[in-house]
């Protein structure tokens, strides 16, 4: 698709970040087998779970402008989602809090790229004056933002202690 102004890149950035979402999704999925706190299960099993209703309202959004939600991959997620699996499931460590510490960190980041991924969506949509796309979408960021801010607490509540 080329891409000649703003609506363009507005739906290409939709394709991408549904990607993204997508790719992290079965990430977040895998590292939830790997933690070991009950707590960090529960989150990232939120963290599937908001994902998915992110994807859903990106797939109306995307098919409402006519074009396919898979249309564009994601690489900048797909690098993120390499890191996670690595360091989050397939990196030695021996202590179960260490690990939950470190996917935790891996989570963050891939919650890092959404933020900023639907941040730049929210705008565009403004900027278009499709103000209800704006809002779907300024949903789907909160719902991120909380969860990072959720994934923070266990951190700093106790799992990166429990790690030292």
């Amino acid at each position: 698709m080329a891409i000649d102004n703003l609506k363009d890149v507005y739906v290409d950035q939709l394709q991408d970040i549904f990607s993204a979402c997508h790719q992290s999704k079965k990430a977040t999925e895998e590292l939830k087998g790997a933690a070991n706190d009950s707590e960090l299960k529960d989150a990232l099993d939120a963290g599937v779970k908001g994902i998915q209703s992110g994807m859903d309202t990106l797939r109306e959004i995307i098919e409402g402008h006519g074009a396919d939600p898979k249309g564009e991959h994601c690489k900048g997620m797909e690098g993120l989602v390499e890191e996670a699996r690595s360091h989050g499931i397939k990196e030695d460590i021996s202590d179960p809090d260490a690990r939950d510490a470190m996917i935790i960190t891996q989570y963050q980041r891939m919650a890092h790229y959404a933020i900023a991924g639907y941040g730049c969506l929210v705008a565009f949509a403004r900027r278009l004056e499709l103000d209800g796309e704006a809002e779907k979408l300024q949903d789907c960021l909160n719902e991120t933002y909380e969860g990072d801010r959720h994934m923070t607490d266990l951190a700093m509540g106790g799992i990166n202690k429990a790690a030292v």
